[in-house]
């Protein structure tokens, strides 16, 4: 008897058995928003980056107030600087989604209006037409800088661990910023700082969120930082912590201060001004500059954003969306506009790409029509979520080499420098100039670090000139 031969498949393995399917490749994204912002690419959903863009501008709603009363007290209309401020944050905003894909959100920069407004205008007698001229002016510099690659050299520049350690630093300072608020962390003429009263009602409150937002993130509620903050603004007007007199506007309030710099009158300042125009354009420039870097620093690692070698994707797109921002601000009427420590809340509550930021831009926008009503968000509220997220933001400290005395000490000056000074650019300014140092000394300096110690030496110059000033 013949047997009949069976016929193998030349794919099927020794048993004869026809080899296993492909596997499925992924689902293609499934709409035109979702192509764009590359949801699916980087793990996110709509409903996230919506709730993200909330959290980010629940926490940064405290400058529509904050920006019109320092800018005020140089002379500025103060219904003109509000409607000013939600316009500036809302366009640069929308415009870093747009362009950059990027979860950062910015607004007129604490510490530079105050600058602008208490040692421009009120120090050296700059009027404040003449002020928002010397911001345009930055503003353009900034953009200079940005399209010749000096602003990437920098960014460049900068070892991989002090990514970290910024990131770090800025959690530390999001972190006392929030016990600040909360009144938790006092000042104290003795120990410069110290426990507050727990028992007052701010502090309560503050205590109270920071528990709920932390049982929440436990129990991996999503958008557990925005469910936080408006609980806790609601047992705020509860307990009657939140009092609300607003004193709306009209829109037309924005003429107040739209397109009322003075650019011929910045080039007619004279050494009056102390080192008139030269001193104004180069604190503006500075102090955006390097604060900017480190908070992208810090908000992109925290987004999973950087590749394997530090480097941060659409980084140009990034910085000149930031120049531009600044420009357009001073045409508004406002300060240096500068991105935000605060979108890491953003980041936090799940925010990966810019539909987080344009989000948040679209709530400033709104805000233009009810920028008084802003304050019914207490700063008891918005604290307990910066507490959480400066927390979090420590985790890649892990990434420094603490037992090499090259990255530990560098790392630690910044770490350090950056709460205890309320400086980002401070951080930065030791510890690159500790990192240079270092390197000098070692002897590890490569010719590839002359822009390293260029950076260096302007810092040394910097910490020269603010001694003598």
């Amino acid at each position: 008897m013949q047997t009949q031969a069976i016929p193998i498949d030349p794919g099927a393995d020794a048993t004869g058995a026809p080899p296993p399917p492909p596997p499925s490749p992924p689902p293609p994204p499934s709409g035109a928003l979702d192509r764009y912002f590359s949801l699916t690419a980087r793990g996110t959903t709509a409903r996230t980056e919506v709730l993200a863009g909330m959290t980010t501008f629940l926490t940064m709603a405290y400058i529509v107030l904050v920006n019109p009363a320092i800018l005020g007290t140089a002379g500025l209309p103060v219904a003109s600087v509000a409607a000013a401020t939600c316009f500036a944050a809302a366009f640069a905003s929308i415009m870093m989604g747009l362009v950059a894909n990027t979860p950062l959100a910015l607004a007129p920069g604490m510490g530079l209006n105050a600058y602008f407004s208490f040692t421009v205008v009120q120090q050296m007698g700059v009027p404040w037409p003449v002020a928002l001229g010397c911001v345009f002016i930055s503003g353009v510099a900034f953009l200079f800088l940005t399209l010749t690659g000096v602003r990437q050299l920098i960014v460049a520049s900068i070892p991989h661990y002090l990514f970290a350690a910024v990131a770090g630093g800025i959690g530390l300072f999001i972190g006392f910023i929030g016990f600040k608020d909360a009144g938790i962390v006092v000042a104290n003429p003795a120990t410069f700082v110290a426990l507050g009263d727990l028992k007052a009602p701010g502090a309560a409150l503050a205590l109270f969120g920071l528990a709920l937002i932390g049982a929440l993130s436990v129990w991996n509620v999503r958008g557990a930082m925005l469910v936080g903050i408006v609980v806790t603004t609601l047992v705020g007007w509860l307990t009657g912590q939140v009092q609300i007199k607003p004193e709306p506007y009209e829109l037309s309030a924005l003429t107040g201060t739209a397109f009322k710099l003075d650019l011929p009158g910045v080039f007619g300042l004279t050494g009056s001004h102390g080192l008139g125009l030269l001193e104004i354009l180069f604190v503006f420039l500075f102090v955006d500059l390097f604060d900017n870097i480190g908070t992208l620093v810090a908000v992109t690692k925290r987004a999973g954003l950087m590749d394997a070698q530090g480097r941060i994707p659409a980084l140009n797109r990034i910085l000149i969306t930031d120049a531009t921002a600044t420009i357009i601000g001073s045409m508004a009427g406002t300060s240096t506009v500068t991105s935000y420590v605060e979108s890491a809340a953003g980041v936090q509550a799940g925010g990966r790409t810019g539909l987080t930021a344009i989000v948040t831009g679209l709530l400033f926008l709104a805000m233009m029509f009810v920028a008084p009503y802003a304050q019914v968000i207490p700063l008891a509220a918005t604290a307990p979520a910066l507490i959480i997220v400066g927390g979090l933001m420590l985790l890649p400290l892990t990434e420094v080499e603490w037992e090499d005395p090259l990255s530990a000490i560098p790392a630690f000056l910044t770490v350090a420098m950056i709460p205890l000074t309320f400086s980002i650019a401070n951080g930065l300014a030791f510890g690159i100039t500790a990192h240079a140092a270092l390197k000098l000394v070692r002897g590890t300096i490569r010719k590839s670090d002359w822009f390293l110690l260029v950076l260096a030496l302007l810092f040394v110059a910097r910490f020269v000139w603010m001694g003598a000033a």
